[in-house]
């Protein structure tokens, strides 16, 4: 029996030896033109959702879905492009994720014993196309009516502070312009602040054809791109009116992850003004229901119409639940509450490699109308090394050094990338002096703490754009603050300079294109941040 058992595994090994060498000669000498073949790749989308298919390769093997955004091209000695994530799949498909900007995908096919493709062609998502314009998500049609106060749903557009929506009774004028339409034009409104809004057609049923269409605008109303292409939209009046916020969750970066104090974002309900949103540890009892949840970990009533920010570090390891509900002036709920999303806050078996902390600027957020959850508009997107965000936007120099303790030492990284000062310069009662003795405090608890201080200089601000978007001045000294504020942090043995990469032609002011409000930088301001630390990796401890 042991000899029939030994020749059965010798032969066995013999020809698994013997196919593993036929196998790995025919893919090292490219026996039939492997390398040749080039992956073409097609995109399509249903409801918001992207996949990209392409051909199969002509041998068996999986594949390898590199995501990557570009840079700026505007910090030397950077590559084209950010390197995002890979995954892997032995399928011809790959669900794209829906982000806010554009990115790019590399797809290459490996075998048992490695590569076999050789020049991948950078694929590219097809929904940010020249000339720029709204991508509608919701598409309402014969099979998929909506009611009679619809959500109208689109991709947002990077830098976009606002949207105008237009209702026709008929195709526009002409496609891909900035005007209104003349002929088919019934309303329109430049009130929509998100990539969505709840839209009452009611005084419209008498037409017998509706269109929409939506276009981005800028702080100065002046529009980015031109508008959607009218979309039809098909009305059943039986239809049940959509009676709950629905959650913003369209244009999700990849790897996305709260900051450590996080924003909570939807789209608004019709004729709701004010929010609660509940936080849970625990999914809720019941789903789309209209009392809160017994327990509940947190809540908060805001006036805002899609977001919520949270005033508490959220940093202890778990999954954490949110909704929201629209509630009336009575503290009722008006419909039902949102469905549930969660996210989850990773456990830390050792000192993270880095965290960055600081006030809105590292907080993240931009273009005005985009809070921290949209992960574009934050500067650790594109990074090449993981950091937590314990930014919390609105403080100063010294509500930054004040919840320091708080919050950077339970947590306790190796590097503390340290950018803060920012609103301490738009403030005429806080000094320069002021600043640097927040920054030194702060400096020296990381010292003290076994952490390494990476301090950035500040970015320059645009008094003028803080006005229009704010409706607040600036100090008139703020230059000569900042002046001073960073030659201080230039006398530090670990510092990154971003005071240069900010200037508008003059040299004076924050460049408005890199920051619509004069004082947060929108997505390229953002990379242009993450570029140049990337470039001084030098000073960062292992």
């Amino acid at each position: 029996m042991k000899k029939i058992l030994l020749f059965f595994v010798s032969f066995f090994l013999l020809i698994f030896s013997f196919v593993a060498i036929c196998i790995f000669l025919t893919e090292k000498t490219d026996l039939f033109g492997l390398k040749d073949y080039t992956i073409a790749a097609s995109f399509s989308e249903t409801d918001g959702k992207m996949t990209m298919t392409w051909d199969r390769y002509p041998y068996p093997c999986f594949y390898k879905v590199d995501t990557y955004t570009k840079t700026t091209g505007l910090v030397p000695d950077t590559e084209e492009y950010h390197y995002i994530k890979s995954e892997y799949t032995f399928s011809d498909t790959y669900d794209v994720p829906t982000t806010a900007i554009p990115t790019y995908y590399k797809v290459t096919a490996y075998g048992i014993f490695g590569k076999l493709s050789s020049e991948e062609p950078v694929l590219a998502n097809p929904n940010y196309t020249n000339p720029v314009r709204p991508i509608p998500i919701y598409r309402y049609t014969d099979d998929n009516p909506a009611s009679v106060i619809p959500y109208l749903v689109w991709h947002s557009v990077p830098d976009g502070v606002l949207y105008e929506l237009e209702i026709l009774s008929g195709p526009p004028d002409a496609e891909n312009t900035t005007a209104l339409s003349k002929t088919n034009h019934l309303t329109s409104t430049q009130q929509v602040f998100t990539n969505g809004i709840q839209f009452d057609l009611r005084p419209y049923l008498g037409y017998k054809t509706l269109y929409w269409r939506v276009r981005a605008l800028n702080l100065r109303k002046e529009p980015i791109g031109v508008f959607s292409t009218a979309e039809p939209i098909v009305i059943d009046q039986r239809k049940a009116i959509p009676q709950k916020p629905l959650l913003n969750n369209f244009d999700v970066m990849p790897g996305f992850s709260q900051p450590v104090y996080p924003v909570y974002h939807w789209i608004p309900m019709f004729g709701a003004i004010r929010y609660e949103v509940e936080l849970m540890s625990q999914p809720p009892v019941e789903e789309n229901n209209t009392q809160p949840t017994p327990n509940r970990a947190w809540s908060k009533i805001v006036n805002d119409a899609f977001s919520c920010y949270d005033e508490y570090p959220r940093y202890y390891a778990g999954k954490y639940y949110w909704r929201v509900r629209a509630i009336d002036v009575q503290g009722n709920t008006i419909g039902v509450y949102s469905d549930t999303d969660s996210f989850e806050v990773p456990a830390n078996t050792g000192r993270p490699h880095a965290a960055v902390f600081g006030d809105s600027i590292t907080h993240g957020g931009g273009a005005v109308s985009f809070s921290p959850s949209s992960m574009e508009y934050s500067y650790t997107t594109y990074l090449d090394f993981p950091a937590i965000n314990i930014g919390r936007s609105g403080d100063t120099s010294t509500t930054s050094l004040e919840r320091f303790d708080r919050d950077v030492l339970p947590i306790k990284p190796v590097n503390l990338i340290i950018l803060t000062g920012s609103n301490s310069l738009r403030s005429p009662a806080i000094s320069a002096e002021t600043v640097i003795e927040d920054l030194e405090g702060i400096y020296l608890k990381c010292i003290q703490n076994d952490i390494r201080p990476i301090l950035l200089t500040l970015p320059p601000v645009n008094p003028t754009n803080i006005m229009l978007a704010f409706h607040t001045p600036t100090d008139p000294n703020w230059y000569i603050k900042m002046q001073q504020i960073n030659k201080y942090i230039k006398t530090k043995p670990y510092y990154i300079d971003l005071e240069p990469y900010f200037y508008d032609s003059s040299h004076t002011i924050m460049d408005t294109s890199l920051a619509n409000d004069g004082l947060h930088p929108d997505i390229v301001g953002k990379k242009i941040m993450a570029e140049v630390i990337n470039n001084h990796r030098n000073v960062f401890k292992e």
